[in-house]
């Protein structure tokens, strides 16, 4: 005859929570495949649209891409200067996203990070829209709605040129 103890553990239970951890881990896996490519297509076509031909390649490298991000929404007029401009706030961006590690000072490289980042997806916005008040809006959806919105306006923009610079 053979007991279990409630203490006891099956090795039926734990092959059950390692089989929804790898199953949870896959899933996350694949959403964030999917929205690298569809950021890194967005920028890509922004930047060829824009006149960025230069930098449309770093679209498509990961980590590094948030470069594009910077180079469209600099306010610099001749493309050296947005090339100097970008790569400064890409280093200001990845030296928070280090700092933020540190505790104490991480959180406050951390809400830098943040209001950094949020500064500009506003400027993406406002120039693919020309308008404070509905980048403001649009940015404020974005967060809402857990990036989506930025995905969906961001394909139905990337074809076209900025409204305002």
């Amino acid at each position: 005859m053979q007991f279990q103890y409630q203490n006891e553990v099956s090795y039926f239970d734990i092959a059950t929570l390692m089989s929804f951890i790898l199953a949870f881990l896959v899933f996350f896996l694949i959403i964030a495949i999917i929205t690298y490519i569809l950021s890194a297509l967005i920028y890509s076509n922004t930047a060829k649209t824009n006149g960025f031909q230069e930098i449309a390649v770093i679209s498509w490298i990961p980590i590094i891409n948030i470069y594009v991000l910077f180079a469209l929404c600099s306010k610099k007029a001749t493309m050296p200067e947005i090339k100097s401009d970008a790569l400064k706030w890409t280093l200001i961006y990845f030296g928070l996203a280090i700092i933020s590690s540190i505790p104490l000072l991480g959180f406050l490289a951390a809400i830098a990070l943040i209001v950094l980042t949020v500064y500009y997806f506003y400027r993406l916005y406002y120039r693919w829209t020309g308008d404070q008040s509905k980048a403001i809006l649009f940015v404020v959806l974005m967060y809402i709605t857990g990036g989506i919105f930025f995905y969906v306006y961001g394909l139905l923009k990337m074809k076209e040129r900025f409204l305002s610079w």
